[in-house]
């Protein structure tokens, strides 16, 4: 009885990988499992750890965006910015190692060494707007708009770069992956009306 109690809730900690695509220990528990059973099945090779505290099906992880379903797990209210943004939505030649993501608390410092990420901190308008949700492995990734993300790049230019800026505004608007109301509506919230007006007029 007792085995097959073990084999229950084996089977339904897989099942929640499956359905979840990382787990971390208060998820099993929040299904009444203890989380004994996550060193378990990393132990036995049923489950991976893809982190500090997080672990996945051994075949699940085919996507190139996996860090951003680590960092979204462990920062959920977290929304993927800048870099990571642009190439999330294939916006820019840069590459970067790191994990770019906004936050609107002021005081809250990352607490992982992996995922390496880049902060950066917004309030109010400019850290709600143009957010979109996307599942990346099975976990809800919040990640800014295109148009957001090219007005986010000029505001930060210091950060990443003019170039980078413009690029990203070069490629979103030949792939029409924003219009120009949207580019001009996120430039209103960033605050950056007056930088990209000469670069917006000329790609017309």
């Amino acid at each position: 009885m007792k085995q097959k109690h073990a084999r229950d809730r084996k089977e339904r900690v897989l099942e929640l990988a499956g359905q979840m695509g990382i787990l971390r220990p208060r998820d099993v528990e929040a299904d009444g499992i203890p989380r004994e059973y996550l060193r378990r099945l990393f132990l036995s090779k049923d489950l991976i750890r893809v982190g500090r505290g997080l672990y996945a099906l051994p075949d699940a992880l085919t996507s190139e965006s996996i860090t951003l379903a680590q960092v979204a797990k462990r920062v959920p209210n977290a929304v993927i910015c800048l870099l990571s943004a642009l190439q999330f939505h294939n916006l820019t030649t840069q590459v970067t190692h790191r994990v770019w993501i906004a936050i609107e608390n002021r005081r809250w410092e990352p607490e992982f060494d992996y995922p390496p990420i880049e902060l950066v901190r917004l309030t109010g308008c400019a850290f709600l707007f143009g957010v979109e949700e996307h599942e990346v492995n099975h976990v809800p990734v919040k990640v800014y708009s295109p148009a957001k993300t090219v007005a986010d790049c000029f505001k930060f230019r210091s950060k990443v770069g003019l170039d980078v800026a413009l690029e990203a505004l070069r490629e979103t608007w030949k792939s029409k992956k924003a219009t120009m109301e949207d580019l001009w509506e996120a430039a209103k919230v960033c605050r950056v009306s007056n930088i990209m007006r000469p670069y917006l007029e000329a790609i017309v």
